[in-house]
């Protein structure tokens, strides 16, 4: 009997919540744009140019591994992947309107998170796990839809840079090890709502960010690193943001 691999089942539970909010949101946003009904809530805090608040959060991220030419010429390699790994996120959340349907946003948080890297060889494989601690500094545009029964949907994009502050204490660790740069910057797109309490904003946001820098540090000198010829990362995020 086959082992259930539960990472895989997050994996497309994941891509399937995904592609649900798209096909609810953006029919919503275009066609929703007709005046708003009744909104007492929405009325309140929409007299705020600013507001701010605090945001809790799940994450998954992975390693995306290209091979280089010099995988060809390694027997002793088989297979090289990035495996993806469960944390979480702390931060805090400022939002300035820019009109009635777009926002500027500066979530600055704190992100504990978990990848690994697995080497296949022709008698075992090694699992290489990184465990991080990123200050984030993600910077956002947000476009709104009508309020409706204070209900609003968005979407949302913009960069992000983040620093591995746990990169020091991996530096000490054998030379046998892939090493991955403490620095990166990313892009980031997702959708979510916001319901318009009485006292604050509850908006669940769902959010995928595409590493767009090489995070590998060569070593010429490990077999390791040398049969990879980049690796970016990627995470999706589950966020709960109270804002108001």
């Amino acid at each position: 009997m086959q082992p259930i691999n539960f990472r895989n089942m997050f994996s497309l539970f994941s891509r399937k919540i995904v592609l649900f909010y798209f096909a609810l949101v953006c029919p919503f946003l275009v066609f929703s744009q007709r005046g708003s009904v009744h909104n007492p809530n929405f009325q309140q805090f929409n007299q705020n140019d600013y507001y701010f608040g605090f945001t809790f959060a799940i994450n998954n991220s992975r390693f995306r591994t290209y091979q280089s030419s010099e995988f060809l010429k390694h027997d002793s390699i088989k297979i090289v992947q990035g495996l993806g790994g469960s944390g979480f996120n702390v931060g805090i959340v400022s939002n300035l309107k820019m009109g009635n349907y777009f926002d500027f946003r500066f979530l600055p948080t704190l992100s504990f998170a978990e990848k690994r890297l697995k080497y296949q060889y022709p008698d075992y494989s090694s699992n290489r796990k990184v465990e991080s601690v990123f200050v984030e500094l993600p910077f956002q545009f947000r476009y709104k839809s009508e309020p409706y029964h204070d209900v609003r949907l968005f979407l949302l994009a913009g960069l992000k840079y983040s620093f591995d502050v746990a990169s020091d204490s991996r530096t000490k660790q054998a030379e046998t090890l892939v090493k991955i740069a403490p620095n990166d910057f990313s892009f980031e797109t997702g959708v979510g709502f916001q319901i318009f309490l009485p006292f604050f904003i509850f908006s669940p946001e769902l959010k995928i960010s595409q590493g767009m820098g090489n995070t590998l540090i060569f070593n010429k000198n490990l077999s390791e690193s040398t049969i990879l010829e980049k690796i970016l990362s990627r995470t999706f995020t589950v966020s709960l943001h109270f804002e108001g």
